[in-house]
């Protein structure tokens, strides 16, 4: 059964509804990310619900299920204030925000989870709750994500950001070792106030891209910078080698979703991550010799620096796990008719060779097959995975919310 809810009341019947019925409760957006297939089940689709309040003196936002950031963005800026957006403007928000939340902003002012002020929530009894910082189940929402009921909205805090230094740096498929290997060590010595990523991209020889990529394997830097040097500071990497694409400049906020130019369509793709505690010659050269230029198999590689303040503890604790992560290495790859076989062997391969060097997952990077208990398990400290379960065990025993990156409630 589907759900199309328009409002927390519709949630808050559907959840009681399933409950009575034993059917499992699976929560949509957008459908980025959803790990599991709803069979037998309910699935509570969000988003209809697309209520948007900025408060500019508190600097808030109000944000119901079904928002995505593209909504939030524009109201904000219209007071001087951006949130904490995620690359993508259509990625729904309260579901990264519940993920924890890596955004063009994170290294300088935390996950987006950090900010949150409270949240409306249906838990499995069929409670309609409104939880603040203090709270166990509070603390459990924000890392824990579907685990702990359906959230239906939340209030989460705006930063004073209208402008940025940011944008893209599209190098060649000669360079690309080169430019990662730039990023790899310019990016240990950078600020806070930089937040960047690279990636490495086999662009199919379509119309759709632009003409000075198609058919190559291009390196992308992006770019997100808070500062007023930014052409000093991105100068060591526009050395490295001649450009396809430069398109690093100053931005109004507004237009940040061009940095990282993401496709707005859906496709099917498999996906693997990584977080490392730093990024070694060694984890590079894996990646080159296994997705890298010339490769036998092809894919995309993506780069995030992390560190900065999101390895900081909040002011207000949350359960957004591996902050001691400096970096998170993805590799996707797009399905076609008859992909899926090779492109688990590929990831299997990716994942011998980097699993010995890992340090854990990112939960909201963990997409479809790659959402099993043990990757969600590596989601957490041990004894934040243990409190989660504990608390899973108190609010959902029956585990009615498991169509998600599932938590099992503790013995």
């Amino acid at each position: 059964m589907i759900v199309g809810a328009a409002g927390a009341e519709d949630v808050r019947v559907a959840v009681e509804f399933a409950a009575g019925r034993g059917l499992p409760v699976a929560v949509q957006n957008t459908g980025h990310g959803l790990p599991l297939a709803a069979d037998g089940g309910l699935l509570i689709s969000t988003r209809r619900m697309t209520g948007v309040r900025i408060d500019p003196e508190a600097r808030t936002a109000w944000i119901e299920a079904g928002v995505r950031w593209g909504q939030v963005i524009p109201e904000a800026a219209e007071h001087g204030l951006a949130p904490l957006s995620g690359s993508s403007p259509g990625v729904g928000a309260v579901s990264y925000v519940l993920g924890g939340g890596v955004g063009l902003m994170t290294r300088r002012y935390g996950y987006a989870a950090d900010h949150v002020r409270a949240v409306d929530v249906v838990t499995a009894d069929g409670r309609a709750r409104r939880v603040t910082p203090g709270s166990e189940l509070f603390w459990a929402l924000l890392g824990g994500r579907a685990n702990f009921g359906v959230v239906t909205g939340l209030e989460i805090g705006l930063v004073p950001v209208t402008r940025l230094y940011g944008g893209g740096l599209y190098f060649d498929t000669e360079h690309v070792a080169d430019v990662l290997e730039a990023w790899r060590t310019w990016s240990a010595t950078v600020p806070d106030e930089m937040t960047s990523s690279i990636a490495l991209m086999p662009v199919p020889d379509v119309p759709v891209f632009p003409e000075a990529l198609r058919g190559r394997h291009a390196a992308h830097v992006r770019i997100a910078y808070l500062g007023d040097d930014g052409e000093r500071l991105v100068e060591p990497l526009r050395a490295v080698a001649p450009r396809l694409i430069d398109t690093v400049g100053e931005m109004p906020y507004t237009d940040s979703g061009t940095i990282h130019n993401e496709p707005p369509v859906p496709m099917a793709y498999h996906a693997t991550n990584f977080a490392f505690g730093e990024l070694g010659g060694e984890t590079v050269r894996d990646l080159l010799d296994l997705v890298g230029p010339g490769a036998p198999d092809a894919a995309i590689v993506e780069i995030r620096q992390l560190g900065g303040a999101m390895g900081r503890r909040p002011s207000v604790p949350n359960a957004v796990g591996n902050r001691d992560a400096e970096y998170s290495v993805g590799v996707l790859s797009r399905l076609g008719p008859g992909a899926a076989e090779g492109v688990a062997v590929l990831h299997g391969r990716v994942a011998d060779a980097l699993e010995k060097r890992s340090s854990g997952r990112l939960l909201n990077f963990l997409f479809g097959a790659n959402a099993t208990p043990e990757q969600v398990r590596a989601s957490y400290e041990p004894e934040v995975y243990r409190r989660l379960a504990a608390l899973k065990a108190e609010y959902d025993p029956s585990n009615l919310f498991r169509l998600n990156h599932n938590i099992p409630p503790a013995d």
